[in-house]
């Protein structure tokens, strides 16, 4: 790969996905895109690289999807979801008493384990929920993935990665060597695909939004402009959830770290947020890696 084909296809992913590649990273790109050209029947890099510049729309989502980390497992990091049982939901279902009702948006969903797991603390709470309209909106980059999601079926390797033993046998059916979710759980989610990068205004507001493990992927602005508008998206005593490697301080105060509790934060006056302009060059095509 010559260092201008690594520069257009850098330049190539960031507009696309928003991945933000160093200059250092050549090894990656061939070890993922490799595959993917001999798979096309193209001789190498350079000939996916002329493909991409003359418009092809299924290689472009195909190189971007390829590119994205989709590394996810059930009840990941754990920590979140201790908040999300001990100190969301106690506090949602007080808030919403009288309504009745809870929004989730999952804004990396990747092959599912992420709103499942969140289905299944749902569901373990039992009659505190009964009687509640509950809205779970799973959304990612990958098509390929979110089919996965829909199906919610799992290999037994993947259904060991963090995932109770009891809750397996609860709300999973083994079938051969694999394991499908119940059509209960299913049916609380759905799966869309979403590019973070441009408007998602038209999904509505949310009371808790997890966005765990993306916005690492992306530059400084980028993680600002996205920042600003999941404001927007937020009801105003809602929660937002980042990875434990990611975090607003230092980027924007449209939202507010919740001390003690890693990873949780509350958005500030919406209406400041609303107020600010979106940062230039920040809303290119599709939604961006999962994580989880």
């Amino acid at each position: 790969m010559t260092p201008t084909e690594y520069e257009y296809l850098r330049k190539f992913l960031k507009d696309n996905s928003g991945l933000d590649l160093s200059a250092d990273k050549q090894y990656l790109i061939e070890s993922r895109l490799l595959p993917l050209a001999r798979k096309a029947g193209l001789s190498g890099i350079a000939e996916l690289v002329q493909k991409l510049q003359g418009g092809s729309r299924t290689l472009m989502t195909d190189v971007v999807e390829a590119m994205t980390t989709n590394e996810t497992f059930f009840f990941r990091d754990k920590v979140p979801f201790d908040h999300f049982r001990d100190h969301i939901m106690p506090e949602i279902i007080k808030a919403r008493a009288n309504k009745r009702s809870v929004r989730i948006w999952c804004a990396a969903g990747s092959t599912g384990q992420e709103p499942y797991s969140l289905a299944m603390c749902l569901k373990e709470m039992g009659a505190s929920l009964t009687g509640w309209r509950v809205e779970i909106i799973a959304t990612d980059l990958s098509q390929e993935v979110l089919e996965k999601a829909r199906a919610g079926v799992y290999s037994q390797f993947e259904v060991q990665r963090g995932l109770p033993i009891q809750m397996l046998v609860k709300y999973f059916k083994q079938t051969g060597e694999t394991w499908q979710i119940n059509p209960e759980l299913r049916a609380m989610i759905q799966h869309r695909q979403l590019n973070l990068l441009h408007d998602f205004s038209q999904l509505g507001t949310f009371d808790v939004i997890f966005c765990r493990n993306v916005l690492i992927y992306f530059d400084q602005d980028t993680k600002i402009n996205i920042f600003n508008r999941l404001a927007r998206q937020i009801e105003p005593d809602g929660f937002l959830v980042l990875g434990a490697a990611e975090t607003v301080v230092g980027l924007t105060d449209t939202f507010r770290p919740i001390p003690d509790r890693r990873g949780l934060y509350k958005p500030n006056d919406p209406r400041a947020a609303a107020a600010k302009p979106a940062l230039a060059g920040a809303a290119p095509r599709m939604a961006v890696m999962a994580g989880r």
